[in-house]
């Protein structure tokens, strides 16, 4: 099952000419889910991988760079016809938000459902959750983890047809949980894989609820406001800094981290430097940059730049 991350947008608070507000689409399998909703988040996917399928919508706090581009989009997917539904999530006060906004964006055909979280809450989807947890920034703010169910064991298929099991649908079946003629799943399967973690944090300065939810995850979206010498101003703020950012990589044992939400007050190269001086599998992902996040035998997640290969060649 395929997981990766696009980021249609990394900068914080205004954009510049190389970064738009922030917003990240997450696709696994066939799920689409849009995390943040800056200015201009349409226009970025249009002008990169087209404007998704997207189910749902998570946003992380209400902070007008981080949702300002929602009632656009809300309005263009009514005039292309949508017919699926697409749910809202957010923290405390989305409903009022969103509902102070309808005149901007009318009613729309598709059934928008708009629904509040609180600190462990789980968004279940099929093999996996979207938990939010609480981050330490002004006034209700969440970040988000997505958290794969285990996996069932390897399948040994030696041990499976010594013990007289036919190949075909009955390896199916003990693969899916079964007990097929005596054979249970238990006798020709491994112990559980996990499951891949990915953890988006939203605005906020390195707190506990954040190193916790981060804890041994496959990539983390940490924002990175600030450089070291603005320390104060991030934490006045409720912000990181890249090294900030970096420790708590380190205190949680991630296995990537990934800085967004860039000042235009510093150029990329230091905000990266700062970070990898403290936690060295630190990238900097520009707009329309992906991260694709293997299954755990196949490797750790790793950057890809934009445009893509096929892209590039055309």
């Amino acid at each position: 099952m395929d997981l990766s991350i696009f980021f249609a947008g990394t900068g914080g608070s205004v954009p510049s000419a190389r970064r738009g507000l922030p917003a990240l689409l997450v696709r696994r399998g066939g799920d689409r889910l849009l995390f943040d909703c800056g200015e201009g988040t349409q226009r970025q996917l249009v002008s990169s991988i087209g404007l998704s399928d997207f189910s749902d919508v998570f946003l992380t706090h209400f902070h007008a760079d981080h949702w300002l581009g929602l009632p656009g989009m809300l309005k263009t997917l009514d005039l292309r016809e949508r017919s699926a539904s697409l749910t809202v999530y957010g923290p405390r006060g989305l409903r009022e938000l969103l509902g102070s906004l309808r005149r901007v964006y009318g009613n729309t055909r598709y059934e928008l459902d708009l629904v509040e979280l609180a600190p462990g809450d789980t968004v279940r989807r099929d093999a996996y959750a979207i938990v939010p947890f609480p981050v330490d920034h002004r006034g209700p703010a969440l970040g988000y983890a997505l958290v794969e169910d285990q996996r069932p064991g390897r399948f040994d298929v030696a041990r499976a047809e010594a013990l007289g099991v036919r190949p075909g649908p009955d390896f199916g079946r003990l693969q899916n949980g079964e007990t097929v003629d005596g054979v249970s799943p238990d006798d020709v399967l491994g112990a559980a894989r996990p499951g891949r973690k990915l953890v988006i944090s939203g605005d906020t300065e390195p707190c506990p609820s954040l190193a916790l939810a981060a804890e041994h995850a496959d990539l983390l979206v940490c924002e990175s406001t600030f450089l070291s010498e603005d320390a104060d101003r991030a934490r006045e703020t409720g912000h990181s800094t890249a090294r900030g950012a970096a420790e708590l990589a380190v205190e949680a044992k991630v296995k990537l981290l990934a800085l967004t939400h860039l000042s235009i007050r510093y150029p990329a190269a230091d905000v990266r430097e700062e970070a990898q001086a403290v936690f060295a599998r630190t990238v900097v992902p520009r707009d329309f940059d992906t991260i694709e996040i293997p299954l755990p035998e196949r490797g750790e997640a790793e950057l890809v730049h934009w445009p893509p290969p096929e892209r590039a060649a055309v």
